[in-house]
């Protein structure tokens, strides 16, 4: 197994020459007081190096460990704790915080290639800061001034670490019918009952507290979705000094036996009477988890992206290694009994669909998080309305696109390895089974794809949908004149127009045919990563296709590849999405 370096020639590529960050961060208000791409090149090498040498060879000792429950308390694999007070040190835990409350204030285009680094290091261990920074997220914009000042500085310190508790045995993407009970005190505060799921880094040792945030229903709250209020729940009570005081009451009930991410501790918590303080206001607990949810939902797929880019390795520096039988084209080492399989045409399709994938991700995060920029410090309200639906359409299909590509990715490096990579000291199969968890957390990818058609095309009349295409043809239409990029330009065109068709058409299917939505809405988020990715390779191509180096030609060629062995998908999801539900419409009895 290779060890994992940070992919920093292409972060900077991308920030520097595609997505020309100096000039961007500079249009917006304040970010060009405290980022530049001096700055940004210290702070990733920095972050790169701690991810090498401190995160990334926990990773497979954390998975054969596993984190541990006893009675109550959960301790982090050896290593965790000291990395992670590593990581905290150099103040990286608060990189993207508000700076009112200690953050450093950097942009998510920026701080999107730190969770990369840190998330293709060790999946198991980059949950734990990347929770935290969600619920950070939650408090800075929905919670009260007093808990802001008593929270926030120790949680981007790392000090205190963050967990969210959504999920409970009966409700999960429902959450309208969770049955956890907030009950007031005179005192102002709230007394929390129930038992929540699927709470990652629930409990642990690596940090002096962990602050839940709790999802739970008032008395007198309305049925369903609308009765959900949210509330800070922290492990130890805060004095009024800043000091921990006594346990609050409630424990973690056991760690959940999973296919992967073992390093990290999946718990069962059980709140018992928990005093907890509301964030927000009363049933309006949803609108400010979803504040947090546009980044975790990318996060997720940086997730994805981060565990492809360590298979990627990995397999690049097996097939270089690993001989097997002679070229097509006659013995390239000639002194040597067979040559590297990396000479072989299936191999190479292996790796150039992995470096598409992979490469194709890292653009479109970064293209996501510029929206998320541009939301965030919008001037104008129509800045802010375009910025925020450009989000919204986009988020399901960064965390369920990516994620999907991440494990076809993963399952293509193990391929690589042949029947070594079925061994776990190899740790491709450790790096399949960690990502596949990437497709189900934070909304199930199938989820996604009905949020995508049935919310954010078909719910606004594909109104954000058109602004996007709009945007792709015209990038396209103003590198058309390039010869090295016209074929590609015109393939792209062609490829949105048909998009913006094929929306209009589930559009018309279900006037007549209410399940038409949730049976194309699958193949559809597919067929709008595929144009994404497309317009993210020819921007990738037209950056490359000004320089002059063994870098550039490599992303041209793989440009190509997109185009011609890739692409050429959105055939078949076209026809799929045109068939319409009839297919499906099988009896329950007879499946």
């Amino acid at each position: 197994m290779a060890d994992y370096q940070a992919p920093l020639d292409d972060i900077r590529f991308l920030l520097k020459d595609v997505f020309k960050v100096d000039e961007f961060w500079a249009s917006l208000p304040g970010v060009a007081d405290v980022i530049d791409t001096d700055t940004a090149d210290a702070i990733l090498e920095e972050v790169g190096k701690i991810a090498a040498t401190a995160i990334a060879p926990l990773n497979h000792s954390g998975d054969e460990q596993g984190a541990d429950w006893n009675g109550g308390d959960v301790k982090a694999p050896a290593g965790f704790k000291e990395a992670y007070q590593t990581l905290c040190e150099g103040g990286w835990c608060g990189l993207g915080g508000s700076p009112e409350f200690g953050g450093m204030g950097m942009p998510k285009s920026l701080t999107a290639q730190v969770e990369e680094m840190i998330q293709g290091a060790s999946l198991a261990f980059g949950l734990a800061p990347m929770l935290t920074a969600g619920a950070c997220l939650s408090l800075l914009n929905h919670g009260s001034q007093e808990l802001k000042e008593k929270y926030l500085p120790k949680m981007y310190s790392g000090e205190w670490s963050g967990a969210m508790d959504l999920t409970e045995p009966h409700a999960g993407t429902d959450l309208g019918i969770i049955r956890t009970k907030a009950i007031p005190s005179k005192d102002g505060t709230y007394s929390i009952t129930g038992t929540k799921i699927f709470i990652t880094w629930g409990d642990h040792d690596m940090a002096d507290n962990i602050i839940h945030f709790v999802l739970a229903k008032l008395p007198d709250a309305p049925a369903g979705s609308k009765g959900i209020s949210l509330f800070l729940v922290p492990k130890f009570h805060v004095n009024d000094d800043g000091s921990l005081g006594e346990r609050n009451q409630f424990a973690c009930g056991s760690i959940e036996k999973k296919m992967g991410i073992k390093g990290s501790a999946t718990c069962v918590m059980n709140y018992d009477g928990a005093k907890g303080w509301m964030v927000g206001e009363p049933n309006k607990g949803l609108a400010a988890m979803f504040t947090m949810m546009n980044y975790e939902r990318l996060a997720v797929g940086i997730q994805g992206l981060g565990i492809a880019e360590a298979s990627y390795q990995s397999a690049i520096e097996y097939a270089r290694e690993r001989i097997q039988s002679r070229s097509a084209q006659g013995p390239q080492n000639p002194e040597k009994s067979a040559d590297p399989i990396i000479v072989h045409a299936d191999v190479r399709r292996m790796l150039m669909t992995m470096k598409a994938w992979t490469e194709g991700s890292r653009a479109f995060s970064t293209y996501v998080a510029s929206w998320l920029d541009r939301a965030k410090f919008a001037e104008s309200q129509e800045d802010k309305t375009e910025s925020d639906g450009r989000v919204a359409l986009l988020t399901p299909v960064a965390k369920a696109f990516m994620t999907d590509r991440a494990l076809e990715t993963t399952v293509i490096g193990q391929q690589v390895f042949g029947g070594h990579g079925y061994i776990a000291e190899w740790g491709q199969e450790q790096l399949v089974r960690d990502v596949r968890i990437t497709q189900i957390y934070e909304g199930t990818n199938g989820i996604q794809a009905m949020d995508l058609m049935g919310r954010k095309v078909l719910g606004n009349r594909g109104e954000w949908l058109s602004g996007y295409i709009k945007e792709i043809q015209s990038y396209a239409e103003s590198v058309s004149s390039n010869d090295a990029l016209a074929g590609y330009a015109a393939t792209l065109i062609a490829e949105a127009n048909s998009l913006s068709e094929v929306a209009g058409q589930v559009a018309d299917q279900t006037a007549n045919d209410r399940e038409a939505p949730g049976a194309a809405a699958v193949d559809f988020l597919d067929l709008v990563g595929y144009v994404s990715y497309a317009y993210m390779w020819l921007k990738i191509a037209d950056a490359a296709s000004q320089q002059d180096s063994d870098f550039a030609k490599a992303k041209l060629k793989t440009a190509q590849f997109f185009y011609q062995r890739l692409l050429p998908t959105t055939q078949s999801l076209r026809a799929k999405i045109a068939a319409g539900s009839d297919s499906m419409n099988l009896a329950a009895e007879l499946f």
